[in-house]
């Protein structure tokens, strides 16, 4: 793969077409090796038979075909995982939270969902000897659930200036999901203009917004087409810069289950789909948390127990 290669190289790109895809975020050629042919016709004014032959342009220039095994073993050497500061979930899977994947959590109120994302925020700056990436963290918070004293707790236990730990976690609030998807694009221009070391992306929660503004069985077509296209945005995100993307997720209660767990996680197979890793929590014994790994790429199924505590993510 040429990495010297620039939009400019790119036939029908000249400078004012690369300047504007660029101020979108698009500032690589894989990044447009990867885009839509309708996205570069809106991001940068563009006839369609243009789109196709500078997305045709970038695949050719990375080599995008298929390669072996082994390549891609090599490849995922590269791979994050990032410590929840609990030896018992980072073992259940498979060594912490991945990058250039998303890894989802589910479960009812209260069950450590938005816990685990405060942990993860300040885990990702430690070194990486630590199970961090000395990277910064990005926090979508569509419910308001971001509290920068809890962030200052998991500070404290993980052995981080607090000040300091606050300032590396970029937070902003989601109005509704049209807000949220667009705070998803301008992550590119916080990697790619500001030089921030983004490692971590947190979307607490990735539905909220949907499930309260698609409402009724007429309009679920056109919300888990919409809740697709976000969901595709953060893999592509993942994947370009090699980051990590942790989302929680809402449940409901399935009325005609009479056996079992009735709760089920909201987005269907869109979202289930999309997740590399599933995680359900729920509360446990004695103040305890149950994660259980529902679904995964390469890990079986499997359940562990662990507390949260005023400065960390804790084992049993």
């Amino acid at each position: 793969m040429d990495k010297k290669v620039e939009l400019t190289d790119l036939p029908g790109v000249g400078a004012a077409t690369a300047e504007k895809l660029k101020e979108a975020g698009y500032d690589t050629v894989l990044s447009l090796a990867v885009i839509s042919p309708g996205e570069l016709i809106t991001v940068a004014g563009v006839t369609e038979q243009a789109a196709r032959k500078i997305i045709n342009a970038a695949r050719d220039k990375l080599e995008m075909g298929f390669e072996s095994g082994d390549e891609l073993l090599k490849r995922r050497a590269q791979i994050i995982k990032l410590t929840t500061g609990c030896k018992n979930i980072d073992n259940l899977i498979g060594g912490g939270v991945e990058s250039c994947s998303i890894t989802e959590c589910f479960g009812i109120y209260g069950s450590g969902k938005t816990q685990i994302a405060h942990a993860l925020a300040v885990n990702v700056q430690l070194p990486k000897e630590k199970g961090g990436a000395s990277g910064t963290a990005v926090f979508i918070d569509t419910e308001g659930t971001f509290r920068p004293e809890r962030i200052m707790q998991f500070a404290k236990g993980a052995g981080l200036d607090p000040d300091k730990a606050l300032k590396n976690i970029k937070v902003a609030r989601a109005f509704n999901s049209d807000h949220q998807m667009i705070l998803v694009e301008k992550i590119d221009d916080l990697i790619a203009k500001e030089k921030l070391p983004v490692k971590l992306v947190i979307v607490d929660s990735l539905t909220a917004h949907f499930r309260a503004e698609f409402i009724g069985r007429g309009t679920l077509a056109d919300r888990q087409q919409k809740l697709n296209k976000h969901m595709h945005a953060l893999l592509r995100l993942a994947n370009t810069h090699n980051l990590c993307i942790y989302v929680t997720n809402q449940v409901m209660a399935k009325p005609d289950m009479f056996f079992g767990d009735p709760t089920e996680a909201i987005g269907g197979h869109i979202v289930g789909h999309n997740s590399s890793f599933r995680i359900y929590l729920r509360k446990g014994k004695k103040d305890t948390r149950v994660a259980k790994l529902i679904d995964s790429p390469n890990l079986p199924e499997g359940e562990t127990v662990f507390m949260v505590t005023e400065d960390r993510i804790k084992d049993i």
